[in-house]
């Protein structure tokens, strides 16, 4: 039996020794090492928590790279030390997951999952624009990707926008292109050449006059109608320009209110989708800790609110929700102004939601060792204090110089006249 045991550890060790050697640890002599070859890199600091949290999973992103034959190198660096690699790739916070190709740095800003990783960096690491050569090849991925942008037609200015549009977007989503021939039967396209999202069972072609920017209009378009929203996606939906129509619902237990709430958004994203759909995004979130933050208070559980991402501003409808008649009264209340946006992203509103969560933080802290949270206030005051003394006899000495040299001046003045 303890022979067993033993071969079992030895097995164990031996796997995550194997994993572990998949990821390479690069320091500030990457900057001249790194050639062409296509690079992940985990950027993290040792006394982050989050880090040591996305570590197994990172090696678990390499492993998996590793199996599937990807060019893909997967790397870490710690950017407490290696200042160097941390400058260049513009490394503000840990964990930071970047991707460097073709001397182009992308960032992922999506959940730190291993499905989520394991995407992105399939995406941004092939082809910018995928070729639709077969309608097999297109049925495929119409059944692989909720939201489909495709290109179709020859070489022309459009394609060139396009193509200009995935090398900033493909950190987000897919684009692919293909001819006539290989389209579904039942999907007319004219004229051509164009630019078409396919979702959710039907298409919608671009236009210019009317949908502005193709960029714009690509971010627009990249989520579903309505969909399961976490806050790395709201994080996201900032750029699109749309308000977010979002059901609160309970995330350890579905109740049958919870239920009703998303039940209720799904039907009037489904039913209203031609006159909301360039304007609202639909969804539900399960848990509210991140709304709770936004809006300074406690939220109720389920509920709805009506999200605008671009400047953390948010709408209350004024009585509880219950039917689809009265949702979609309080969204047209929203989009004709007849409802005050609340929250922003002023500095006073930013000030507030600082020492909203840090008191949220530091509560459970102090409860629990009151002694300790003092004596590091105390250090943090006594910190601050030493600072502002420091820049006053700072500002007091220069004065005092100039005041000196000035008097030294009329002197020498005086004395020459």
């Amino acid at each position: 039996m303890a022979h067993i045991k033993c071969q079992v550890i030895c097995t164990v060790l031996l796997t995550l020794s194997v994993v572990s050697g998949y990821v390479v640890e690069l320091d500030d002599t990457f900057t001249e090492t790194k050639g062409e070859d296509i690079w992940l890199i985990k950027f993290y600091a040792p006394w982050c928590t989050f880090c040591k949290e996305l570590s197994p999973v990172w090696h678990e992103v390499a492993a998996e790279l590793k199996s599937m034959g990807s060019e893909v190198n997967v790397g870490r660096a710690d950017a407490s030390t290696q200042t160097s690699i941390t400058k260049e790739f513009r490394v503000g916070g840990y964990p930071a997951i970047k991707m460097l190709k073709d001397d182009v740095k992308y960032n992922y800003r999506g959940p730190r999952t291993k499905d989520g990783i394991l995407d992105f960096a399939t995406r941004v690491s092939g082809p910018l624009v995928r070729a639709l050569t077969t309608p097999q090849l297109f049925q495929h991925a119409l059944s692989r990707h909720t939201v489909l942008f495709v290109y179709i037609g020859g070489a022309s200015l459009l394609k060139t926008d396009y193509v200009s549009s995935a090398k900033e977007l493909i950190v987000h989503t897919y684009f692919f292109s293909a001819s006539r021939d290989v389209l579904p039967k039942g999907v007319t396209i004219h004229p051509l050449p164009a630019v078409v999202v396919f979702k959710e069972g039907t298409y919608y072609t671009y236009d210019m006059d009317r949908d502005g920017d193709l960029t714009s209009w690509i971010n627009r378009e990249r989520f579903p109608y309505y969909l399961k929203i976490d806050t790395y996606t709201l994080y996201a939906m900032g750029d699109s320009d749309k308000l977010v129509v979002l059901a609160l619902v309970d995330e350890k237990k579905l109740s049958q209110y919870s239920i009703r709430y998303k039940t209720m958004v799904e039907k009037v994203s489904t039913e209203y989708k031609e006159l909301y759909r360039s304007e609202l995004q639909f969804g539900y979130m399960e848990g509210k800790d991140y709304i709770d933050g936004l809006i300074m208070g406690e939220v109720a559980i389920p509920s709805i609110i009506m999200l605008n991402m671009s400047n953390d501003g948010y709408f209350l409808p004024p009585d509880e929700v219950q039917t689809e008649e009265q949702l979609v009264q309080f969204i047209n209340g929203v989009l004709d102004g007849s409802f005050e946006s609340q929250g922003g992203n002023g500095v006073f509103q930013r000030f507030q939601r600082f020492v909203y969560n840090t008191k949220l933080n530091v509560m459970p802290i102090y409860n629990k060792a009151p002694i300790l949270v003092i004596f590091v206030f105390i250090i943090f005051l006594s910190g601050f204090v030493i600072m502002i003394y420091f820049l006053y006899t700072c500002c007091s000495s220069e004065k005092d110089e100039e005041e000196l040299s000035s008097e030294a001046k009329s002197k020498a003045d005086k004395k020459a006249d």
